[in-house]
């Protein structure tokens, strides 16, 4: 007789269930109310803006619209006004941008430092920020009126600033520099309390100054904050409407008539949508290209 221990029956592994495709769709279905909105409210519209730039959409009841392929890019080339709004905005845009940063760092290095009070000036430096455009665009027209204003009261003079040729420009500028300094100063007051204060006290007993101090320590510390703040700046400036229609109109004489003003005319006073919608493909083409080579100069100076 021969005896056979009896073997354990060997059996494969449960297999685990794939989470991957099932947390996949979950996290899907609950993006979907967030996703939504911006499909319907920014992709949509983005997507529509680009078809009307290559048709002759026009204001009108009865107005039959046509594909007309790049010809809205040829007239657009070859519009004078255009162009005079295109150089009126990168100034605008740039020296914004530019003389923005500068108020804003001073102004972040001041409430970095240890003072009294410092919380309450905090505080009012955000004041702008809580705003909105059309507010401030009135209470700088109170400032610059030529007979009530109280710019024209201390100064004792009788100037015109929003309606004069030659200042008109400066004068917005100045009212865009003051309105977007508060998002700007928070962003560097955050990134200089990020500073290792180690590398402060490492140069001070080396006897390094102030400026050397802000020269090799602050100013490479904060790199990478200058070019996300600058770079976003700039396309928050070069797409302003809002506070200069309310300031100026564009005026005067089109003096301060920038690109998104000079889009709003064609479209909603002119009626030209085809051609208004040309007008904005072209600025985000501008504004990425110009941005490309800023960011790609920054990281070719950082490697």
């Amino acid at each position: 007789m021969t005896l056979t221990a009896d073997r354990p029956v060997r059996t494969a592994p449960p297999k685990k269930p794939r989470k991957g495709g099932r947390q996949g769709r979950e996290a899907l279905l609950l993006m979907l109310p967030a996703l939504v909105p911006v499909l319907v409210f920014s992709v949509g519209p983005l997507l529509y803006g680009i078809f009307l730039a290559f048709t002759d959409a026009r204001s009108g009841r009865n107005a039959v619209t046509s594909f007309v392929g790049l010809s809205n890019f040829g007239d657009l080339l070859s519009d004078g006004d255009f162009w005079a709004s295109f150089r009126i905005g990168m100034i605008w845009a740039v020296s914004v941008t530019v003389l923005q940063f500068l108020a804003s760092l001073g102004l972040a290095l001041l409430l970095n430092q240890e003072m009294r009070f410092r919380g309450f000036a905090r505080v009012l430096a955000m004041v702008p920020w809580a705003m909105p455009p059309v507010v401030i665009g009135l209470m700088w027209r109170l400032v610059y009126h030529p007979d009530a204003g109280i710019l024209n009261s201390m100064l004792g003079t009788e100037i015109d600033w929003l309606n004069d040729f030659s200042i008109a420009l400066p004068a917005v500028i100045v009212v865009g520099i003051w309105t977007g300094m508060p998002q700007t100063t928070v962003v560097l007051l955050a990134g200089l309390q990020g500073v290792p204060k180690e590398l402060y006290e490492a140069v001070e007993v080396d006897g390094a100054g102030v400026w050397r101090r802000f020269w090799n320590i602050t100013l490479p510390q904060l790199r990478p904050v200058i070019v996300a703040i600058t770079s976003l700046d700039f396309v928050w400036n070069i797409n302003q409407f809002g506070l200069v229609y309310v300031l100026t109109q564009g005026g005067p004489g089109g003096q301060t008539r920038l690109p998104m003003l000079f889009a709003y005319e064609e479209a909603f006073r002119y009626g030209f949508f085809g051609y208004a919608a040309t007008l904005g493909v072209a600025i985000v083409i501008v504004v990425l290209a110009v941005l490309g080579v800023y960011l790609w100069r920054q990281m070719r100076e950082a490697s």
